[in-house]
């Protein structure tokens, strides 16, 4: 397989005859943030990483999304982390979308491309590094693990996405498929980190209502996005942060392949105290 090419932000200023409307909308179901908004000035900057600069995309808010935070991480040549998680408890999900990093987990170093996914489990040793000449940019989904007492904590693992086959969702005929790091059938897992793929035209024919939170972020293409009552359009480099229940459907626009990194919440009990 190809490597593919995902979007990935690069930052800058928009000038002062840029308009001020756009497409970012926050609501009580839904935002969406699109790519435009990925500027130089709402940029953040994390202890104890070197020549590294984040997008903060979600993070658990009272009344809104609350299982999950998602950044875009830049990291320049030779940037990194040696203390990259400061919660011992939070669990992992990395995918490249542009350059190479290595991480060392265990002492053992495991290189990552553009396509590259790793899962790292709570109570992890690792480190990150760009030892490349160029700059290199992933995303980092971290949430705190749920912990069940009888099922072991699952183990680290590294996949680049062309060594997963996509699962077609059934009477598609291929049109809709999912590439997914994780079994479902593993119930050790508490978190999914996906892939969707739409041919063009190809749609999600219900509107889905489910107690998973989502951060969708749109690799390729763009495609018409239901999400509660509205009907948004979406593009590649565009990030959507759903809560639990919100209505969700989509139509691909094409003319190429609509694809997004997809984080839902699974295999556990609600919690029935806060």
């Amino acid at each position: 397989m190809t490597d593919r090419t995902y979007y990935a932000p690069t930052g800058g200023a928009p000038k002062q005859t840029q308009l001020l409307s756009d497409r970012a909308v926050f609501t009580e179901a839904y935002a969406v943030i699109p790519k435009g908004v990925m500027m130089d000035i709402v940029t953040s900057c994390l202890p104890f990483w070197d020549k590294t600069r984040v997008w903060i995309l979600s993070r658990p808010l009272s009344g809104f999304a609350e299982s999950f935070a998602q950044y875009i991480v830049e990291l320049e040549p030779k940037g990194g982390s040696d203390k990259p998680e400061p919660d011992p408890d939070a669990e992992a999900g990395i995918f490249v979308v542009e350059g190479n990093i290595v991480i060392t987990l265990d002492g053992k170093d495991h290189a990552m491309r553009a396509g590259s996914y790793a899962f790292l489990p709570p109570k992890s040793l690792w480190t990150v590094r760009n030892k490349s000449e160029a700059p290199a940019r992933f995303h980092w989904i971290r949430k705190s693990f749920e912990y069940v007492n009888g099922l072991d904590v699952p183990e680290a693992f590294f996949k680049h996405e062309s060594e997963v086959e996509p699962v077609a969702m059934p009477d598609t005929d291929g049109k809709w498929a999912t590439t997914r790091f994780v079994d479902p059938s593993d119930l050790r897992h508490d978190m999914h980190v996906n892939i969707v793929t739409f041919e063009p035209g190809a749609i999600i024919p219900f509107a889905e209502t489910h107690v998973m939170e989502h951060g969708l972020y749109v690799l390729e293409g763009k495609a018409v996005y239901r999400l509660n009552q509205d009907w948004v359009e979406v593009e590649a480099g565009d990030y959507m942060w759903l809560r639990a229940f919100c209505p969700q459907a989509c139509y691909a626009g094409g003319p190429g392949k609509f694809r997004y990194l997809l984080y839902k919440d699974v295999n556990r009990h609600v919690k029935l105290k806060l």
